[in-house]
């Protein structure tokens, strides 16, 4: 690496000061003194990830500053705080959209012009941070941006894994899992707490005994303990007025070595608790196939949960001693899915068991206190577990929970006297062949607020999923549509687009307030503009070919449209319906390769879970399909097929603003809202989707002539079902599909074994295809055909495009976020002071 001759480093301590100003000269200083000072480099033996770390240590220098400054102001006011319980947060990568907010990448760029460093390359060695999956970690890592931006108090809770999901290859098409080690270098963003360590127990047995005042008490003693260590990482706003943190439990043994096994020769058996121990923060969702993969997922639930709602105990009890009163005043959890829901239970045993109060006095400040956001209207994607599993892992909170039911019984007995049906319908407890544990049921039970995040997806909890509940506690729903933050993914993700609308719109205030946007509604039929927007999107297309080439060994033409769909790999997503359409388009070119239609680039990308054969299934027809295709000479490349491997947000900020058509597809119906929708409309990407999830709301903002909306609708899905749906009533009616279809299981695309598509093919026709797949696959087809024909109209596609940007402004994670202070937190900005 170059690097400029009169460098060199300077060494003393009023160097290693908070660079609160953070000019090019003091951020050079700053990254040479963490290179040697916290990284042991010098000039010659430095590579870029050193030149990163030291870098993001010079951040963080000035992070810690505001950081300080942030929780004196917080604490000093002592206001009410929102702890926010999630098991993912997709963070990506912080250095970018922390100087963004910081207000100092200028500064960083200057620095490294003077060291002689590329900036790029040294950013990009970053590692995306293993904490989460798809779009609910990533809304989560939204909302702390916003939370920080608007000068909300808060803290964010989760797990520090280990190895985060896995990193994904692809051999022979097919996923292959292998470790996310993201710490194996460390992460210089975050800071260890080991004062605030807190215990966590597992199984045992429970002791009824009477207290020293004649009462009963439950007195629980667990076989095993363990710790809860937490890191810290800072979390700045835009403009750096606030910085609230993320704190991450990482498992520890409580007794790491056993020096007695060890001298006797058991050498395995002196750090065997320490192994058993870690394990619970290694792996974001381990392999559920199995029991001891269910009961490590419910260990991970109850350990990350039971740190938490220690730790925010803690901190109440520093402020306000044992003024339980004001725990409602102070305190307020949203629980992020129905992961933390073992938040209830947990909750009432550390205020009766350890803080010694009555169990009325802790259900009504629990139930004041706890908030519910539901992100799926799968039945299947609501947690139960066995009763058993809780038996063996929780036997005090099966108690608990048990008694939660009983008092929820009493009251169905009042509104529905007699009525066991709904008792059994409505139970906390499932009373099938195995009992099972209903968390979402306990988490509609005990929280004040449940809400769904988007209008749809809202009202088919209230209509479908939830009915009953709803019917009887109406005031607790809600609806809260999910948005973006525009920091990363415009200012970020795409910086000329950025700079193009503060340039337009004569400010850069609509990073604070997306509603601006609507300024550029004036430019959509502007031919100049129109050049500039689409040069911008071509530029992004072209990057995102280089990274093709890089990745997948494909060359792709920039100029043609782009077609992408990104997102976790499920069947109700239908990524299938996206191959049968790719097939078909293939076999009509072979048929005729002088069809006039525009070139395609179909960008795939996707994570499978380990266990879900199906859609692990489905990636090796579109990587199979796609190799196919792509090496056809036939088709002139009018087509090609490209599924990037390790799908990531490091990787989506290389796609997004390359999209031009944003395929969002799922049955109507099954997707609570999506945020892949929302980031590729604000990045002026045409949707191709159903009336699902936030898709409606899109509809509504940029009108009917600027989306390509297909498909059945809710309604219609569920006529289809009553009336007795049967695949193969669309399958024989209709010849592309069955071509397709046929043509996938033919061994063409798969000569050395015939039946390797079996099961997607399967999935679709023999076993009922849960998800309308044949249904729908005429009218997307012809969606499909009509954004074809508008591509080649390349004004009417530019004006699009732009009014998709000018009239998203409402999907911003600042407006979200501003409705859950508001309507449900009751949560109040803490503004710092101007500083000098």
């Amino acid at each position: 690496m170059k690097m400029s001759k009169s460098t060199k480093t300077t060494k003393t301590k009023e160097n290693c000061k908070f660079y609160t100003r953070a000019s090019a000269s003091e951020m050079k200083d700053a990254i040479l003194f963490n290179l040697e000072t916290m990284l042991a480099r010098d000039l010659k033996t430095a590579n870029e990830r050193d030149w990163w770390q030291s870098t993001a240590f010079a951040i963080r220098d000035i992070l810690m500053d505001r950081f300080i400054k942030t929780m004196a102001r917080q604490n000093k006011c002592n206001c009410r705080r929102l702890y926010y319980l999630s098991l993912e947060y997709l963070m990506g990568r912080l250095s970018l959209i922390t100087m963004d907010n910081l207000g100092i990448e200028d500064s960083v760029k200057k620095a490294y012009d003077m060291l002689g460093l590329d900036f790029d390359k040294v950013i990009d060695s970053e590692v995306d941070m293993g904490l989460g999956n798809g779009g609910l970690g990533r809304l989560a890592a939204c909302f702390l941006d916003s939370l920080a931006t608007l000068n909300l108090p808060a803290i964010g809770y989760g797990i520090r894994y280990e190895f985060g999901l896995f990193r994904q290859n692809f051999e022979d098409g097919k996923q292959v899992e292998y470790p996310d080690n993201w710490l194996k270098f460390g992460c210089p963003w975050e800071v260890v707490r080991p004062e605030y360590t807190v215990k966590i127990g597992l199984g045992g047995n429970v002791e009824h005994t009477v207290d020293d005042k004649g009462d009963w008490t439950s007195l629980w003693t667990p076989k095993r303990e363990f710790l809860g260590v937490p890191w810290d990482i800072p979390i700045v706003g835009y403009g750096a007025e606030t910085v609230n943190f993320l704190r991450l439990w990482e498992s520890k043994a409580s007794n790491e070595f056993d020096l007695g096994a060890f001298n006797e020769g058991g050498y395995s058996a002196a750090v065997q608790e320490k192994a058993m121990s870690e394990t619970v923060s290694k792996v974001l969702y381990p392999n559920d196939k199995t029991e001891k993969g269910k009961y490590l997922r419910l260990v991970q639930q109850y350990f990350f949960v039971s740190c938490s709602l220690q730790d925010i105990i803690r901190r109440f009890k520093r402020d306000n001693q044992n003024n339980w009163d004001a725990f409602a005043d102070k305190v307020v959890i949203q629980l992020n899915d129905t992961h933390p829901a073992i938040a209830v239970p947990e909750l009432m045993r550390l205020l009766i068991d350890v803080e010694g109060l009555s169990w009325e006095y802790a259900w009504s400040i629990l139930t004041k206190i706890m908030a519910y956001t539901n992100h799926t209207l799968l039945p299947e994607a609501l947690e139960k577990w066995a009763v058993s599993m809780f038996e063996t892992a929780l036997p005090r909170h099966l108690e608990i929970i048990f008694e939660i039911n009983r008092r929820w019984m009493d009251k169905l007995e009042e509104i529905y006297p007699g009525d066991d049906s709904i008792k059994r319908h409505l139970s906390i407890i499932e009373e099938d062949d195995s009992k099972m544990v209903r968390m979402a049921y306990m988490a509609v039970i005990a929280c004040f607020s449940v809400n769904g995040v988007a209008a749809i997806h809202s009202q088919l909890l209230k209509e479908n999923l939830l009915t009953s509940f709803y019917k009887i506690m109406p005031e607790k729903f809600n609806n809260k549509t999910n948005g973006v933050t525009p920091r990363r993914w415009i200012k970020t993700a795409n910086p000329k687009l950025s700079k193009l609308i503060d340039s337009s719109l004569g400010t850069d205030m609509w990073l604070k307030n997306l509603d601006m946007l609507k300024g550029l509604e004036k430019f959509a039929k502007d031919s100049a503009f129109q050049k500039k927007f689409m040069q911008i999107k071509l530029d992004n297309k072209a990057r995102l070919a280089k990274k093709i080439k890089q990745l997948c060994n494909i060359d792709v033409n920039p100029e043609a449209l782009f077609d992408v769909q990104v997102k976790r790999l499920h069947e109700y997503k239908r990524q299938h319906l996206n191959l049968l359409h790719i097939i078909k388009l293939y076999r009509d070119l072979l048929h005729n390769p002088n069809l006039d239609i525009p070139a395609r680039v179909f960008v795939f990308g996707a994570k499978a879970a380990p266990g879900y054969d199906i859609a692990k299934n489905i990636i090796n027809a579109i990587n199979r399909v796609g190799d196919v295709i792509n090496n056809d000479k036939r088709i002139n490349d009018k087509l090609k097929v490209a599924f990037l491997p390790n799908y990531r947000v490091s990787l989506a900020m290389d796609i997004i603003p390359a999209a031009d058509l944003s395929e969002q597809i799922s049955t109507a119906g099954k997707e609570a809202s999506g945020t892949g929708n929302i980031k590729m409309s604000l990045n002026g990407a045409l949707t191709m989707g159903t009336l699902d999830g936030a898709n409606i709301e899109i509809l509504e903002e940029v009108g009917e002539e600027n989306i390509f909306i297909f498909g059945n609708t809710v309604d219609q899905v569920q006529e289809l079902k009553s009336a007795g749906y049967n695949p193969y009533d669309f399958y024989n009616s209709n010849p592309d599909l069955k071509n397709a279809l046929d043509w996938l299981v033919s061994g063409y695309f798969s000569p050395e074994n015939p039946d390797a598509f079996a099961l997607t093919r399967k999935s679709v026709l023999d076993w009922g295809d849960p998800f309308l797949v044949c249904a729908d696959f005429k009218a997307y087809c012809d969606a499909q055909e009509v954004a074809g024909e508008v591509y080649k109209d390349k004004s009417r596609w530019a004006e699009m495009a732009i009014l998709n940007v000018a009239r998203c402004g409402k999907f911003s994670s600042d407006r979200t976020i501003q409705e859950y202070a508001d309507d449900i937190w009751n949560l109040k900005a803490c503004d710092c002071k101007k500083e000098s």
